[in-house]
């Protein structure tokens, strides 16, 4: 049945089938009519061996030109966004679909002696295009550049700016995160892009003759060799035109595929991932760590309070003391990563005044701040092995190698994975990989430090484990952190202060306690496992914004707006309408039933009232059997009712 379900349509196939006869059946017939045994004669002419020594002249140089010229035009149409953008990528594909007899008239009417810059070149310099050999190299350029462009363009716009912007994070330029990063990770566009453009300048024909002339040994290239061959050898012009041919298959066949420039996906590393320590192994790892840090570290040394305004998106205002890890909560949307961005200085949606210790970087470019970034995915270069990860924000500081790779190794011990400094990054696991993220951060001596999720992609034992590290080394950090997070316990033991955020704006900055006891914000109760319902203070309790009453034990102002939170254990489940104290009571049906280690965590859907969570045991959700669907009492006594102003 599977066979038959993956058939094509008939209607479909039998035009694919034409399309394809209808390629095949000119390259049939040039191998059909090749003189085979007079192919080695035909090639080894003294016309034939001339041309071909020209042709591969013209290409390369050709190949030369469009690599300085077309890969800073590649990249500056993937990554900078510029009025007249589309009319520049116009232009770049016009070569591709101009005929060429049209180009070669075109460069006449540029470069000729006529033309519009040839009388300049030709008196100011003494060059003289057409008829030259020069000639032939700028018109294969010209037609063969858009090929190399299209495919590193491609190949730039599938890379994630991650990478490039954590480059910079760590020190350096944007001319060496280019070269560093950008070209590595890119290369099988690029080579794709320059074997096409040199294939492409190989077989130029239209645009030579038309601008360059047809002259034996100046500008009479293979394709014309065999243009002139099919007046009176046509034989000798078959053996040549597959001598072409060949070359070109053997291009695409090399490239299997690659030519849209589409990032290619590297060989699986042959080591498997190294598996994270178990926690036996890990106290040792620790303890040896430890000593490490004590004996081998590199002095940190300094200190740098923060300082920070941002306007735009965000409109808040940051201060903090050396050595504070500030957690960064909030709903999606609510300008968590804008703000790790402003601070970066890579995002015109908000801007820092950023001031660290007594420098004032807001004029920087984002190399030159010294604020280092570790993106939620980590992003470590997969060219590179963790130790030249880790050593590369020392290098770019202009850290001699050596010496970067002793700091580098001194950084991965200190965190645990000093023996994977030579494995590559598709070799770690997920928790090695953030180490080694961190390690790398670190060891680009920043005075800010900013974690995006840093842990979100872990497992609960790795991030455990990773959280613990993490705390520790940053305890003797010399600047600030922040670290942006979904995560109650990250926020909670990690944190000296959590800045709730929404809309761009600071609802609330306060130490963990506070916030876990007084969380101002709906979304932030809810992460810590807090039942919360806004609401106004009326003479009888609390007017909830989503209708109903709850009966409260606090008296507010009427007309004051409030946060009521209610632990989810102190809510109460009854098969039965309860008697007794129990001021606020609903009807209800359950909608989920979830476990949080020993304990279930009940969703009610109760009548007059929004969603409640309640917590009970598994005992007594069997005792009073509790199911999805079921319909319960839910009771909250006035006392377990917590009011926070707004």
């Amino acid at each position: 049945m599977s066979k038959l379900r993956n058939r094509p349509p008939v209607t479909l196939a039998l035009p694919a089938l034409l399309a394809v006869a209808f390629l095949l059946l000119p390259l049939i017939g040039i191998l059909t009519r090749t003189q085979w045994g007079e192919l080695g004669a035909h090639l080894t002419s003294p016309g034939v061996e001339q041309a071909l020594r020209l042709s591969l002249v013209v290409s390369l140089w050709a190949l030369g030109l469009s690599l300085l010229l077309g890969v800073p035009l590649a990249w500056l149409l993937a990554r900078v966004d510029f009025k007249g953008k589309a009319l520049v990528r116009s232009l770049v594909l016009l070569p591709m679909v101009l005929p060429p007899t049209v180009g070669g008239v075109a460069l006449l009417l540029g470069f000729g002696r006529r033309g519009l810059l040839g009388p300049w070149l030709e008196g100011t310099f003494g060059i003289t295009l057409p008829f030259h050999t020069s000639g032939a190299v700028v018109a294969a350029t010209f037609v063969a550049m858009p090929f190399l462009v299209i495919s590193l363009e491609g190949a730039l716009g599938g890379l994630r700016q991650s990478y490039e912007e954590t480059a910079a994070s760590l020190g350096a330029s944007p001319v060496r995160v280019f070269f560093t990063v950008t070209l590595p990770m890119v290369a099988p566009g690029l080579i794709a892009g320059a074997a096409l453009t040199w294939a492409r300048a190989l077989g130029e024909f239209g645009a030579t003759i038309t601008f360059a002339g047809n002259l034996p040994g100046t500008t009479q290239t293979l394709p014309l060799q065999v243009y002139l061959l099919l007046q009176d050898q046509p034989e000798a012009a078959t053996s040549v035109s597959l001598l072409l041919l060949a070359i070109a298959m053997a291009v695409l066949i090399a490239l299997r595929g690659r030519w849209t420039g589409t990032p290619v996906a590297r060989k699986a590393a042959e080591a498997e991932p190294v598996p994270e320590e178990n926690h036996a192994e890990a106290v040792v790892t620790d303890a040896r760590t430890a000593l490490v840090a004590r004996t081998a570290a590199p002095d940190e040394g300094g200190h740098w309070p923060l300082h920070a305004t941002v306007t735009g998106f965000n409109r808040l205002t940051l201060d903090a003391e050396p050595g504070t890890t500030i957690a960064v909560v909030g709903e999606n949307g609510a300008g968590k990563t804008t703000l790790l961005r402003a601070l970066l200085g890579l995002t015109p949606r908000a801007h820092a005044e950023l001031r660290l210790g007594d420098t004032d970087v807001t004029a920087l470019p984002p190399h030159k701040r010294q604020v280092a970034w570790v993106p939620q995915d980590g992003a470590l270069f997969p060219h590179l092995t963790a130790l030249a990860n880790t050593a590369y924000g020392l290098r770019a500081g202009g850290v001699p190698r050596a010496a970067a790779r002793r700091e580098a190794q001194a950084w991965l011990d200190r965190l645990g994975v000093g023996h994977l400094a030579q494995r590559r990054p598709a070799q770690l696991s997920g928790g090695q990989a953030q180490r080694v993220a961190l390690a790398r951060a670190l060891a680009a001596r920043p005075r800010l430090l900013l974690l995006d999720e840093p842990l979100a992609a872990l497992d609960q034992t790795t991030r455990a484990h990773v959280r613990h590290t993490l705390r520790t080394h940053l305890a003797g950090f010399g600047g600030v952190c922040l670290i942006v997070t979904h995560d109650p316990v990250e926020a909670v033991s990690l944190a000296d202060r959590v800045l709730v955020l929404a809309d761009g704006q600071t609802l609330q900055d306060a130490p963990p306690p506070e916030v876990t006891r007084h969380p101002r914000s709906p979304w932030v109760a809810r992460m810590l496992g807090r039942n919360a319902w806004p609401g106004t203070a009326s003479a009888d309790g609390l007017a909830l914004a989503d209708g109903g009453r709850l009966v409260v034990a606090e008296a507010l102002p009427v007309g004051a707006r409030a946060l009521a939170i209610i632990a989810p254990e102190a809510v109460s489940v009854h098969r039965k309408q309860p008697d007794g104290s129990p001021r606020n009571v609903w009807p209800g049906t359950v909608r989920e039933i979830t476990a949080v280690g020993s304990r279930l965590r009940v969703l009610i859907a109760p009548t007059g009232a929004p969603d409640l969570v309640a917590e009970i045991t598994p005992e007594a959700a069997a005792e009073l059997d509790i199911v999805d669907g079921a319909e319960v009492w839910a009771s909250v006594k006035a006392t377990e009712v917590t009011l926070v102003r707004l």
